[in-house]
């Protein structure tokens, strides 16, 4: 699309986000349940600009899920080994196993975006990524995993805003790459790789979901909300727990406190106590 052409969404009112987001939130830990006692596999793919919100979804996403059932696959560069790998070879190891879910903060489409720009892959192997990625992914739906995959889509006047809010904030500094910034100059190129690379693995089996993503706060409910309705989950139920009476003591005395090192009391100095 043209530059600066797309208008801005109207941000969602702070209060129903919130809300909502905690309902979701609810519904994505009985996702997890059922993920763990179904033994099922889910993959689910987040891609699309720098800044169009995938890190904050993620996070969004996995805030109240257990971390041995629900896991975050963030790969960097790959290794001199990993170049003469199979392409696909590294993100296999991270694929779940029964009762797991990976969130892919990127995925192996790094090769049409990234890669594919900034000509860090050939030509040919650009082609055969193109050829091999809805084989690969076919593999993976019809060995019974769940993929879903995720593209944010944001305006080239919003990422710009987002680029500069990180660059003015000492504490998101560290998210804005040289890498980054390159996408400024270079946002037609990646538009256009982003177009060649639906039209090649935008498939019924592994289908493309794109999600506006000028409003981060509708981007995160949309996008929970959308993979909540294709699962077929339901709501385990599970033993009642109570907590045991504590038994009587038995003579126990704690090590006096000068016998062991303790952190300085930082929290009483701020506080004026």
């Amino acid at each position: 699309m043209a530059h600066g052409k797309r208008d801005k969404a109207q941000r969602m009112p702070k209060k129903v986000y919130e809300r909502e987001l905690l309902r979701l939130q609810a519904e994505l830990v009985k996702l997890q349940e059922w993920v763990r006692v179904e033994g099922a596999r889910v993959v689910v793919i987040f891609e699309g600009r720098d800044a169009a919100g995938k890190g904050s979804t993620i996070k969004r996403v996995s805030e109240y899920l257990n971390p041995r059932v629900a896991r975050i696959a963030a790969l960097p560069a790959p290794t001199e080994r990993e170049r003469t790998e199979w392409y696909f070879q590294r993100y296999i190891e991270h694929l779940p196993a029964a009762g797991e879910l990976v969130l892919f903060d990127r995925s192996w489409y790094n090769r049409a975006g990234v890669e594919r720009v900034m000509g860090f892959c050939t030509s040919r192997e650009y082609t055969r990524f193109l050829h091999q990625t809805p084989i690969f992914e076919r593999l993976l739906v019809e060995d019974g995993i769940l993929l879903r995959k995720y593209w944010f889509s944001v305006s080239d006047n919003e990422q710009e805003n987002r680029f500069r809010s990180r660059l003015e904030d000492p504490m998101r500094r560290w998210k804005l790459s040289p890498m980054d910034l390159e996408s400024i100059s270079r946002w037609e190129d990646y538009s256009r790789a982003k177009d060649e690379m639906f039209v090649h693995t935008d498939v019924p089996e592994a289908p493309w979901y794109v999600v506006e993503s000028e409003d981060k706060r509708s981007a995160r409910i949309n996008m929970i909300a959308h993979l909540l309705s294709t699962i077929p989950y339901y709501e385990v139920q599970r033993p009642p727990l109570e907590l045991p009476p504590r038994p009587p003591s038995k003579g126990y005395e704690r090590t006096p406190r000068e016998m062991q090192t303790h952190v300085p009391d930082h929290a009483s100095t701020v506080a004026g106590h």
